[in-house]
């Protein structure tokens, strides 16, 4: 079974790799000294592999850990290693987003041409997802809709994420699923506006011309540890590119507080999606 590593288990990673270099040794070294490959510690930091308690104990001992911080760490061993509901869905969900996702306390994503994930309708994904999944048969449309129903109780949560999605304003007229199913769509973010606190939705105007999002969709998660960097997420038909550096989140986080600027305001944006959804045949 594919690993998806969770935000702790990112977190033992670096770790693993902080004490490493400061113990200046190599990959090779530490694998010698264990009597381990090398690509089994290279796996164990960068999140490639499920961490087991027993292998990041001989680790700490290998560096001369000491408690409160040897215990602290191997806690975050076990807590890394427990599945998530995803794991029931190994066949849907590709890459280790929606384990990143699910840990977040703040989500923010852009997307020039469909309604977010947590926000779509079961018809406007079952449309999407028809549409663009090629897949072979029904049971596997249906099994990625029960999918993504598990995945948007996370806005249910009593400790739900604050979600601030902005999409281009072509997202409001362009009739995935038919006119009813869009209708339906809109109608369903139109509630969100006023239901969901937690939820922030902004539209893009065409009059905003060229802009900062025009190289494509893109999330930034963050969390609520100090120790856990943000996570910008890029997907694509190729592959999901998942970027940590300082560098790559400040320009994510610059990109996307330019396409704010040039956002409608939420309230504006509410009004705009209400009247879409009333002149929608």
């Amino acid at each position: 079974m594919t690993y998806r590593p969770t935000v702790r288990g990112r977190r033992l990673a670096r770790e693993l790799r902080k004490l490493r270099e400061e113990q200046g040794l190599t990959l090779q070294e530490v694998a010698d000294r264990l009597d381990w490959s090398r690509a089994t510690v290279s796996r164990l930091e960068t999140s490639q592999t499920r961490p087991k308690p027993g292998d990041i104990s001989g680790i700490l001992d290998l560096y001369g850990v000491p408690s409160p911080d040897r215990d602290a760490l191997i806690t975050l061993a076990r807590q890394a290693g427990q599945r998530g509901w995803w794991t029931a869905y190994q066949d849907v969900f590709a890459g280790s987003y929606v384990a990143l996702e699910d840990e977040a306390s703040h989500i923010r994503t852009w997307d020039p041409q469909l309604v977010h994930g947590l926000l779509q309708t079961e018809h406007y994904s079952r449309a999407v997802i028809t549409a663009g999944r090629l897949l072979p048969g029904p049971e596997d449309i249906e099994r990625r809709i029960a999918a993504r129903k598990i995945r948007q109780a996370l806005l249910d949560r009593t400790d739900a994420p604050h979600l601030h999605v902005i999409f281009d304003e072509a997202v409001l007229y362009r009739r995935i699923g038919g006119e009813k199913v869009m209708r339906a769509q809109l109608e369903a973010l139109a509630t969100v506006t006023v239901s969901r606190p937690s939820v922030r939705i902004q539209v893009l105007p065409y009059t905003a011309q060229e802009h900062a999002g025009l190289d494509g969709r893109f999330t930034i998660l963050s969390y609520p540890d100090p120790a856990d960097p943000d996570i910008a997420y890029v997907e694509g038909t190729m592959g999901d590119v998942y970027l940590e550096s300082a560098e790559a989140i400040a320009k994510h986080r610059d990109r996307f507080d330019r396409i704010k600027e040039a956002a409608l305001s939420p309230e504006d944006s509410a009004h705009l999606i209400a009247e879409a959804a009333r002149s929608s045949p």
